[in-house]
């Protein structure tokens, strides 16, 4: 009866979140709430508790962020990123996707990319290298690079459900397994990727572009190419404010005798301590580069942030709630499935993912999972992040439609049939590179 009642609820808890993701944005927290009302009412289930921690995290982070996008922050850092790029162009298919996923870390936002990727689009065929090459892996990297940014909304769920005892694992003992694995995967999965497609030389349709005056023949010996965006004194101090703050969260984790102590006489933890960092950061850009601030609800992070918050909301509470009912159960069932072989936990979050789009839920969804199944914590850090690359596997992103659209040679594709786009072959490479060195480095190091 037990086992019937929870395959049941089970099923809500799926149903909710095939629902949400058919609905897509703040659809996806409201059908998280839909399922919680089910589970309390239907089933008399204690309400979990909603993810406050993670939420407040995100909201503050969100905020600074969008001050410094107002202020032009986002412009000066691509214009860097642009300017970095070119200097290799023969190595465009490494370059790019290793400093789109710098800058996404660093500003804990894709969105970054988006300016970038006529960029990267001009320099590869000015350069004679395939475009969807460099696109489609600069696009599945910044998914990964939310699992090394201190002030993602990903990394928020992860340090609240981490940083607590029995775990007690901290955001530097994140940070030093993922990083380290994602740039190993990113090169090493640039070396492949390198590989997929034709060259523009041997690809007809390219060819045929260039025949018919569609588009020119590569030339690198063109005009130089320049980010598309203005550059501002402004945004360059609110960048450096921002970054500056993100590099002050990283020394607080790294040495805790900087923190304040609080009434027990402990350090203060780090997910009040990202919340203050931020809160000062988003002020001190208002102070020195004066963005208007009534701006502030337009801005594209602040939106993109927002239905995160939502959907982190609806789905971590609907997960909480059912967890707490089966805890028992999971840890003994699926719990010793998982640690009999820890594969499985990174496929969880991988197909969770590729379902809903958002590191976020796919953490507050399996990482507890993981963490009643006792995978060691540095294991489960470097599998969770090259797991992130899931939500490139289908082609239903901004992001990738967007290059899509920005190759004016035609090789990056979105396909007809889910798995014929540019995108997926770069996102099954880089996951399971990524991941393979998480372990790695999590084995080795990360406790």
């Amino acid at each position: 009866m037990d086992i019937v009642l929870f395959i049941t609820q089970l099923l809500v808890v799926l149903g909710c979140i095939v629902m949400g993701t058919r609905s897509s944005g703040v659809g996806l927290g409201l059908w998280g709430g839909a399922g919680v009302a089910i589970l309390v009412f239907v089933f008399g289930i204690a309400p979990g508790s909603p993810p406050v921690d993670a939420l407040l995290i995100v909201l503050s982070v969100v905020l600074a962020s969008s001050m410094m996008q107002s202020a032009g922050g986002i412009d000066w850092m691509v214009s860097i990123a642009a300017k970095l790029i070119a200097r290799s162009p023969k190595q465009i298919t490494i370059i790019a996707p290793l400093v789109s996923f710098l800058f996404a870390a660093g500003a804990g936002t894709s969105n970054i990319l988006y300016p970038l990727l006529p960029v990267i689009q001009d320099l590869s065929y000015r350069n004679g290298v395939r475009p969807s090459r460099p696109l489609s892996l600069s696009v599945v990297a910044t998914g990964v690079a939310l699992a090394c940014s201190p002030v993602s909304a990903a990394m928020a769920a992860m340090v609240t459900l981490t940083d607590t005892a029995p775990w007690n694992f901290e955001l530097v003992d994140i940070l030093k397994v993922t990083i380290p694995a994602a740039i190993v995967g990113i090169i090493i999965s640039g070396i492949f990727v390198n590989k997929l497609g034709k060259d523009i030389a041997d690809d007809p349709e390219i060819q045929a572009r260039i025949a018919d005056g569609t588009i020119p023949a590569p030339s690198a010996n063109a005009a130089e190419v320049r980010a598309e965006v203005t550059v501002t004194a402004a945004g360059r101090n609110a960048a450096i404010i921002f970054l500056l703050g993100v590099g002050a969260i990283v020394a607080f984790g790294l040495f805790k005798g900087m923190r304040p102590l609080d009434a027990s006489g402990d350090p203060v933890a780090m997910t009040p301590i990202i919340e203050i960092v931020m809160f000062v950061v988003g002020t001190l850009i208002l102070l020195i580069s004066r963005p208007k601030v009534s701006e502030i609800p337009t801005m594209t992070v602040f939106k993109a942030g927002m239905v995160s918050a939502i959907a982190l909301f609806g789905l971590a509470w609907l997960t909480d709630t059912f967890l707490g009912a089966h805890a028992t159960l999971i840890a003994e069932g699926v719990g010793g499935l998982v640690s009999a072989a820890p594969w499985i936990f990174a496929l969880g979050i991988f197909l969770v993912c590729v379902l809903t789009t958002s590191q976020s839920t796919a953490t507050r969804t399996i990482v507890p999972i993981g963490l009643a199944a006792g995978i060691p914590l540095g294991l489960l850090s470097g599998m969770w992040a090259g797991a992130f690359a899931g939500i490139y596997l289908l082609p239903t992103n901004g992001s990738q439609i967007a290059a899509a659209n920005f190759d004016h040679s035609g090789s990056t594709k979105l396909g007809t049939k889910l798995v014929d786009h540019s995108f997926f072959l770069p996102t099954l490479i880089l996951a399971v590179t990524t991941i393979a060195a998480g372990a790695l480095f999590g084995v080795l190091w990360g406790g």
